[in-house]
C-alpha cells in the first residue's frame, strides 16, 4: 500500500497518490484532516488488477492523520511515516508527512 509523493516546484503543494489493494472491496476512500474525514471527498478508483487509487494536492510542509476506508472498515497505510494515536477514535491513525 504504497503512498507516492511528487513535489510541485511552481506551487506549494505536494501531489500525493494513494494506493491500496481491495481486490474484493466495492467501495474504497482516503480520508483525512485534508478532507475533513469526508469519503465523499476521498473516494479511490478500482483499477483492473484491484487497486483502488486516487492523488490529492496537499498542502506542503503539513503532517496529516489519515486512514483508508474499505466498505466501511477503517485501515491504516502500512507505511505510513508515522502513527499518531487518535482519542476519538480510540486507535491509532496514519500519518503522512509532506
Amino acid at each position: 500500500m504504497p503512498i507516492k509523493k511528487q513535489f510541485i516546484k511552481s506551487k506549494p503543494v505536494c501531489k500525493v497518490t494513494f494506493s491500496i489493494e481491495a481486490k474484493e472491496a466495492a467501495q474504497v476512500a482516503v480520508v483525512g484532516d485534508f478532507n475533513n474525514w469526508n469519503p465523499e471527498e476521498g473516494t479511490l478508483s478500482k483499477l483492473k488488477n484491484g487497486t483502488f487509487k486516487g492523488a490529492f494536492d496537499l498542502d506542503k510542509d503539513a503532517a496529516y492523520e489519515f486512514k483508508y476506508l474499505v466498505d466501511g472498515e477503517y485501515i491504516n497505510e502500512t507505511e505510513a511515516d508515522s502513527y499518531k494515536w487518535n482519542e476519538f477514535a480510540g486507535a491509532e491513525n496514519s500519518v503522512l508527512e509532506v
